[in-house]
């Protein structure tokens, strides 16, 4: 009987073209026959030929039947759309009746409008997913020798190909198994295409203001009277249409229903301009092209302004207008993606562009900072305009600056993918209430931080407050997000303050090249207190020079000039106090000259100021402060406190990349059987048992010491003797196999009556009606690994020597999935207890390449199958000769929601 396979909804994915659009990919459905044949219809011959080899001008009943009635199995099928039509289609068919079970022919055609857009690659990365999942491992595929670009599209994908030429044709064959080179190109792409949205977003060449009101305190009349005001550079068209007066900042939701609202509007004119430019009843009504709409209208309004967009080909959208529901903000994203477009918001407070060339300010904020090389992703729209004050007030420089609002579309990651590439940013400034995809996040911020510093404050984790309340996880969480934003080279602070206290050495200054500091300054207290902070800080603050209260410019310059040409000091720290009736002019001159062109690390506490202060500021030609410019900071702690931060960020850098390394002898495809096999269909997430954990564990080469589970006297006696002696013998029960006592177990037992006695002593005892025999381990230090998909970071492992003193005290360290070598080895020395492997007051060294390969198979292990959701390795033994799992356990679930595996996608 032939199997029915199931429409595979999680194939569907919103996902970027090379141009930063989006386009919707789906399997096919037989509903679309009549739209495969417009789609047909609409390719030029020369498309149809180089697809079908042959003219082709219409498809036939069968073959379009063929094409839409697929089991999504053997023969697959995915369209790409784009507001409601087809525009591209990819399909697969097993060639398991020519006796290849595991290859599938594969084809694609693109609609010539939409081709040099990458789509065919995209295709190619769906279908060959898709295919994995059905167990196909290799691709076949009949190229015309005249279309040289459809074998390019295989071989620029990272496949390694195999070909073979036959008259006109060429024959082309490839495994599709994930490499080291493909997940390279998968990257780069994705890269550039988020790259590129984003700056169709923070790049536009118009901005239409849709809710553009003639009233000064409706919102999109500030919106307008910003934009006009910070010089955009391209043409402003106000949009005021009936009901378009905007909701206020607060986003509450608008009382009263859109069709009310706008008869009440229809009566009063409708105004020819707004702020003396013409405005437009809509955006369909604008006569030149729209990159970037701002929509400040009633939430109840926003759905019929998008249509307007998405009929005029807007290709980027900010919604300012709150009050929408998530179900509304789910609507709106889908919306907004099925017509090519991108989203900041809602509830955003908007975004913002220094570059010349652009002038930017499509923000509700009444002053943003000058024009500087710090970009500023903040996902609050409520405190967007505080903090876009405290940086101005503080003299740091903006190139660009986002706020997200709800962040229903764009997120960090995105301005991640811009900022890496973007030449005017040099430091990334991150406000984070959640991470949208934290494995994602983690693999991108490491990138990124090998060239430029990113900071982050981590903020709003009520989103945890249900699993903390069962957990108690509220430290576990901030040890986690530490260590994990630490792996990546992330620069967590705690507050705003702590955010820009940071920027403006990174910005300014140059890194560090080590911690050593000097302090300089002239008051023998402050110095003091500063030398002290420091030390605090994990900084070398040895030498702490006073030139006195009374001491003059030049004495100021003396003691700067020696720090500078110094090579035992890396950083310097001024802290200047003027003396009564000294303005401190004259000194800053002194400190500006004196640092000139120097390679050092120099931060201040000046006149208790705080910022990139005029007196310290080196200028550009434009006016605008660049690096070698002093920052200042109201107390020496702070001062301390952010070049400490500039010298791990530094130590982070010069640190090995590090390579993850794929294990040898495993079998992805055996344990990923295995679990779909075992997954309940009602979604749970369920307890595999230790047999069963053990065999998965196997197929990625992690061998748990050999087990049985008995029931009687005489199994126990029986496995014994088939495990070989010594053996223990275990409760099964988790309450006793945890004690410290270890009362729920009977070790190194020598024989079979030692055995049965045990048997007897603990069923008695723990009431266990099923008890473990094992092979005993040998001897050594007892550390545990776990591995789990955290609900805010994504999958993290954890490291720590096992036993309840160690949970207690808190003490494990932890790294984001998936692990290279030095993630590995740095996840074994972390934690205070580490120094019990590397023989600790004379004990034995344990072998810790035995360790990091262990954590390298695990962290495989849950990066390759999503489904895995926990794996417990309670009880490793490492000696000197290895390290043993005595006890492992995995949990099992549906694939958490966004992954960052397999094909490129929209989370």
């Amino acid at each position: 009987m032939r199997q029915a396979w199931h429409y595979p909804r999680h194939w569907i994915a919103d996902v970027l073209a090379s141009d930063g659009g989006v386009v919707h990919l789906r399997p096919i459905v037989p509903d679309d026959a009549d739209r495969i044949v417009e789609f047909h219809g609409k390719l030029s011959e020369r498309t149809r030929y180089l697809r079908y080899f042959g003219p082709t001008p219409t498809l036939s009943p069968r073959e379009i039947a063929r094409m839409t009635t697929v089991d999504h199995h053997n023969r697959v099928a995915l369209v790409a759309e784009l507001g409601g039509e087809i525009i591209a289609i990819g399909i697969y068919e097993g060639l398991a009746d020519s006796g290849k079970p595991e290859s599938a022919e594969v084809a694609f055609v693109v609609a010539d409008e939409h081709q040099g857009r990458g789509l065919g690659p995209i295709l190619l990365e769906h279908l060959a997913g898709a295919a994995a999942e059905n167990g196909i491992t290799r691709f076949e595929a009949e190229v015309l020798s005249e279309n040289p670009n459809m074998v390019v599209v295989f071989r620029d994908a990272g496949y390694q190909l195999s070909r073979s030429f036959d008259g006109s044709t060429v024959h082309v064959e490839f495994l599709i198994d994930p490499t080291e080179a493909q997940q390279s190109v998968r990257n780069a792409r994705e890269r550039a295409s988020e790259a590129r949205s984003v700056a169709n977003l923070l790049r536009p060449r118009s901005v239409a203001v849709i809710g553009a009101s003639t009233d000064p305190g409706k919102v999109g009349h500030v919106l307008l009277a910003n934009i006009a005001l910070g010089g955009f550079t391209g043409p402003i068209y106000p949009v005021n249409g009936p009901g378009h007066d905007a909701p206020e900042e607060s986003g509450e939701p608008q009382t009263g229903t859109a069709s009310n609202r706008k008869s009440g509007h229809d009566s009063i004119p409708r105004p020819t301009s707004v702020r003396g430019i013409r405005a437009y009843p809509t955006v369909r009504d604008i006569p030149d092209p729209v990159d970037l709409a701002v929509v400040a209208v009633p939430a109840d309004l926003v759905a019929a302004v998008l249509d307007d967009c998405l009929a005029k080909g807007v290709r980027t959208l900010v919604v300012v207008s709150g009050g929408f529901s998530e179900s509304g903000e789910r609507q709106m994203v889908a919306q907004v993606r099925e017509h090519g477009m991108r989203l900041v918001g809602p509830n955003a407070l908007g975004v913002a562009n220094n570059d010349h060339g652009v002038s930017l300010n499509a923000t509700l904020a009444p002053r943003i900072p000058a024009e500087g090389t710090v970009g500023f992703f903040c996902q609050s729209g409520a405190l967007g305009i505080a903090i876009l004050d405290t940086a101005a007030r503080r003299g740091l420089g903006l190139s660009t600056f986002v706020s997200a609002g709800n962040r229903a579309d764009v997120s960090g990651n995105d301005l991640l993918q811009y900022w890496d590439s973007d030449d005017a940013t040099e430091v990334v400034l991150l406000y984070l209430e959640s991470f949208g995809n934290p494995r994602k996040f983690s693999r991108i911020a490491q990138r990124v931080s090998r060239s430029k510093p990113i900071v982050a404050v981590k903020t709003g984790r009520s989103a945890l407050s249900q699993v903390r309340a069962v957990r108690n996880l509220d430290a576990v969480d901030d040890r986690i997000a530490q260590m994990v934003l630490q792996q990546a080279g992330v620069i967590q602070v705690d507050s705003i303050a702590e955010l820009f206290d940071a920027a403006a050495v990174l910005a300014y200054q140059p890194l560090p090249k080590g911690h050593r500091a000097r302090v300089i300054g002239n008051s023998s207290a402050l110095g003091s207190l500063a030398a002290d902070v420091a030390r605090n800080s994990s900084l070398d603050a040895r030498d702490v020079i006073d030139i006195g209260p009374g001491g003059e410019p030049a004495e100021f310059v003396a003691a700067i000039t020696e720090a500078v040409h110094d090579d035992d000091v890396d950083a310097i720290i001024v802290v200047f106090v003027p003396p009564v009736a000294v303005s401190g002019a004259a000194h800053a001159r002194a400190l500006l000259e004196a640092s000139a062109g120097s390679d050092k690390t120099i931060v201040s506490t000046f006149l208790g100021e705080e910022g990139i202060l005029p007196a310290l500021s080196v200028l550009s030609a434009q006016g605008i402060p660049m690096r070698g410019s002093i920052p200042s900071y109201s107390s020496p702690e702070r001062a301390a406190k952010a070049l400490s931060r500039a010298v791990q960020y530094s130590r982070w850098r010069a640190r090995p990349e590090g390579e993850v390394i794929r294990p040898d002898g495993i079998d992805p495809e055996s344990a990923r059987t295995l679990i779909l096999s075992r997954l309940p269909e009602s979604g749970e997430t369920i307890t595999l048992d230790e047999t069963t954990s053990a065999t998965l564990l196997a197929y990625y080469g992690i061998i748990v010491v050999p087990f049985r589970e008995v029931t009687s006297m005489h199994e126990a006696s029986a496995a014994a003797r088939e495990l070989g002696f010594p053996v223990a013998v275990k409760a099964t029960s988790r309450q006793w196999r945890g004690r410290m006592d270890r009362e729920g177990a009977r070790l190194d037992l020598p024989d079979a009556t030692t055995v049965v006695t045990a048997f007897a002593e603990l069923t008695e005892l723990t009431g266990d009606t099923t008890l473990q025999v094992q092979k005993m381990a040998h001897k050594g230090v007892g550390t545990a690994i776990r591995a789990a998909d955290d609900p805010a970071f994504g999958p993290v492992i954890s490291f720590g020597l096992s036993g309840p003193t160690f949970e207690l005290l808190g003490d494990l360290a932890y790294r984001a999935v998936p692990l290279s070598d030095v993630d590995a080895r740095e996840l074994i020395a972390t934690p205070r207890s580490a120094p019990l492997l590397t023989g600790y007051l004379g004990g034995p060294a344990v072998d810790q390449d035995a360790l990091v390969e262990l954590l390298q198979r695990i962290s495989s292990f849950v990066d390759d199958i999503p489904e895995v959701r926990e794996v417990s390795c309670d009880e490793i033994l490492a000696s000197a000769d290895g390290a043993e799992v005595v006890s492992a356990q995995i949990r099992i679930g549906p694939v958490p929601n966004p992954v960052d595996t397999g094909p490129r996608r929209l989370g």
